[in-house]
């Protein structure tokens, strides 16, 4: 495995069973994510964006293949596939942030309360997980709206709640499926400013899937997922991929 690479997936391949059938998603995929980069995957619906996250997450698990993860440059490599179920939940709260489309907040849980939950989990004093939430919802400006339930918040508001419960345990991977599917084209916009703000300031390496080309076009690098295999996308590609427009753009504007 490449000193600069942070994922890597092998041959990876993912097949179920429908009716007598067998349905596979893909076969033989390969992927090798860098150490820092921000990378975006689109496809159409159906294509298996979100399988892919998943088994590169350590939600699911692959029919065959690796996934590897480097993740800093004095770690050894660590194939997920094979680990136990309790050790993977262990990898994944230490080292992995994990972005959905619904918020998925506790409901009878505060804000404050649902960030520190990953601390928790992991063993973290009470106290300690506190005061490390709360630094988290300040750096998505939410300080202020600690003590409300996630009925009382928004859903830009909710969204920033979960940003901030990714990045609590400091991660060193951020993977985001449709992070501004559920939100209006303004707020989404705040949400990849953000997005790209906190990948920098925590020096993440970061996997975003989105229908949202406007989104990918500011990404490092962007694949999209079609009959099974990656393609790169150039930023061309998606510059002329078609103009949307959207009344809630306060200069009226149109995005791709």
């Amino acid at each position: 495995m490449d000193t600069e690479s942070a994922i890597r997936a092998e041959s990876l391949t993912k097949t179920y069973r429908s009716g007598g059938g067998q349905v596979i998603v893909f076969d033989n995929l390969n992927l090798d994510v860098r150490r820092g980069e921000r990378l975006a995957i689109i496809g159409e619906s159906g294509a298996g964006k979100s399988t892919l996250l998943h088994l590169l997450g350590g939600l699911d698990k692959p029919t065959a293949g690796t996934v590897v993860y480097k993740v800093d440059s004095e770690s050894k490599p660590k194939d997920i596939v094979g680990l136990s179920e309790q050790k993977l939940a262990d990898f994944r709260n230490r080292q992995i942030g994990f972005v959905w489309q619904n918020p998925s907040l506790l409901p009878e849980f505060t804000a404050l309360e649902n960030v520190m939950m990953p601390l928790l989990i992991g063993g973290a004093e009470p106290e300690k997980a506190a005061l490390v939430a709360r630094e988290r919802l300040a750096e998505v400006g939410l300080l202020a709206r600690a003590m409300h339930r996630a009925g009382e918040l928004s859903g830009g508001e909710q969204q920033r709640v979960v940003l901030a419960r990714a990045l609590v345990a400091k991660p060193q991977v951020l993977l985001a499926d449709e992070p501004t599917g559920s939100l209006d084209f303004r707020t989404g916009e705040m949400v990849v400013a953000m997005l790209n703000d906190l990948h920098q300031k925590h020096a993440l390496t970061s996997i975003f899937v989105t229908h949202n080309l406007f989104f990918a076009a500011r990404c490092d690098r962007v694949l999209e997922l079609k009959k099974g295999a990656l393609h790169p996308a150039s930023k061309s590609d998606l510059q002329f991929a078609g103009e949307v427009k959207d009344a809630t753009r306060l200069d009226g504007g149109t995005y791709v």
